[in-house]
């Protein structure tokens, strides 16, 4: 069945009807997805690296044009907010390449109570997703052997048939990959047919972001397993914030506490007991540990490489230390299963 949800006030598509075949292209071969409600969050002037640095409790001091970094955005009470890709595409501008939330907004309210000289806009930038693979070499057909050579998060200005684009190393899945961040909407659909042609002789296949291969790899989806209280420790994120940093950036006092003290949950994959699961869920599941309830599942799948049931989840470091089972229930029907840590697949499993 053909589906779709919205995502930054925008329609993601996130299924064209057939979602095994779908992961079967993305971790066999390669993948194709209109990820266009990804918005990229311009900050443009001349105290945009210093608003930027405020934001994010990543450290920036070796920012550079053509490396994108992971950045990591909480609120003055540490809470995680969004986990863009920050891209600087101008000594004077940045990207925030961003998930589900109103960034924009926030950014352009902190720029004005602190009376930094910038604009914050969203641009007209939709990013098309190569995954998989095979997705280098359908890039490199498209662009040229140059792309080999782009680092992780690495991105650099190019065209295609007069289509302006910045291509980035990234994507959000662990089977490698790209993104075309398109910089013309009105060339959308030549470039997906570009896409298209190009990948039909490695058996490229239309789809969404996976799901199941996420929860394989352990791939956080900030808002979906995040809760109004989590922050970057419990995710496992620690080494994208950096609290020595002499700058001071939203939420440092707060983070720096939390560190002290240590967090409580953590962001855990489970491997689940039979029956198996149909379809996926992603709506936060209570967890409980001997008849106590000990944090939620956010999302639950099964996995057709593991063959078996997986989730994942925030649960009370006790419950994970103590290493007994956990239980819920989907509908009536209980289950069981231990914690593993991530990825639940690597490359022996395949």
């Amino acid at each position: 069945m053909v589906s779709a949800s919205v995502y930054n006030h925008m329609i993601l598509p996130t299924s064209f009807g057939d979602q095994q075949a779908e992961y079967d292209a993305l971790v066999n071969r390669a993948a194709m997805w209109d990820v266009g409600a990804e918005r990229q969050i311009s900050i443009k002037g001349a105290d945009a690296v210093g608003l930027a640095g405020y934001l994010t409790g990543r450290n920036l001091g070796d920012l550079k044009i053509g490396q994108g970094k992971y950045a990591p955005i909480c609120n003055f009470s540490g809470v995680i907010i969004n986990d863009p890709i920050l891209l600087l595409v101008e000594k004077d501008e940045i990207w925030l390449s961003i998930a589900d939330s109103d960034i924009g907004l926030w950014a352009s309210a902190i720029a004005g109570q602190l009376k930094l000289d910038v604009c914050v806009s969203e641009l007209d930038v939709s990013p098309l997703a190569i995954q998989g693979p095979l997705a280098e070499k359908i890039v490199v057909d498209l662009f040229g052997e140059w792309v080999s050579e782009l680092k992780y998060f690495g991105f650099r200005r190019t065209t295609f048939d007069g289509i302006p684009i910045i291509l980035a190393k990234s994507g959000w899945s662990k089977q490698g990959g790209f993104e075309l961040y398109l910089c013309d909407g009105e060339k959308g659909k030549a470039l997906w047919d570009a896409v298209k042609e190009a990948g039909r002789s490695y058996g490229i296949g239309m789809g969404a972001p996976s799901p199941i291969e996420r929860l394989e790899s352990g791939l956080v989806s900030v808002g979906a397993d995040t809760d109004a209280n989590c922050n970057p420790f419990e995710l496992g994120l620690e080494k994208f914030i950096d609290l020595d940093q002499a700058t001071d950036f939203i939420g440092k006092s707060a983070l720096l506490e939390i560190k002290e003290k240590g967090p409580k949950r953590r962001f855990v994959g489970l491997v689940i007991d039979p029956p198996k699961l149909i379809g996926f869920n992603e709506h936060k599941l209570i967890a409980y540990q001997r008849g106590q309830a000990v944090g939620y599942l956010s999302a639950t799948a099964y996995s057709p490489r593991l063959r078996t049931n997986i989730a994942v989840g925030l649960l009370n470091v006790e419950a994970i230390d103590s290493g007994k089972p956990i239980d819920f229930f989907l509908g009536n029907q209980g289950y069981q299963g231990e914690v593993r840590a991530f990825p639940l697949v690597t490359r022996s499993d395949e």
